[in-house]
């Protein structure tokens, strides 16, 4: 008996096959002769597809991600690097720290 190739599915053709399972206007067998796969393969399918669906229409945590003002961090980093230097300076003076750092 000579074994089938793996076959690769694009999503297109996943989503198309999981849609006809959730219709359930046909038997899997029938979706699967249909198609040419395995029934538990589009059991899978199905159960993917409902389980993101949920994901279409925004994402799952229910809270988007904050928008990272890249402006504001910059400033930041330039005013802690002048703080950096000024108490670098303060305490090379009052000898509390090496000069040869």
């Amino acid at each position: 008996m000579n074994r089938r190739a793996r076959r690769n599915h694009t999503p297109a053709f996943k989503a198309k096959v999981a849609l006809a399972a959730i219709k359930g206007d046909r038997t899997l067998a029938e979706l699967a002769e249909q198609f040419d796969v395995h029934p538990n393969q589009i059991t899978t399918w199905k159960a993917q597809l409902e389980g993101g669906a949920a994901d279409v229409f925004g994402p799952s945590n229910g809270a988007a991600q904050p928008a990272i003002d890249v402006k504001s961090l910059h400033a930041k980093i330039g005013e802690l690097t002048l703080e950096n230097d000024f108490l670098e300076g303060a305490l090379t003076k009052a000898g509390l720290l090496s000069a040869k750092r």
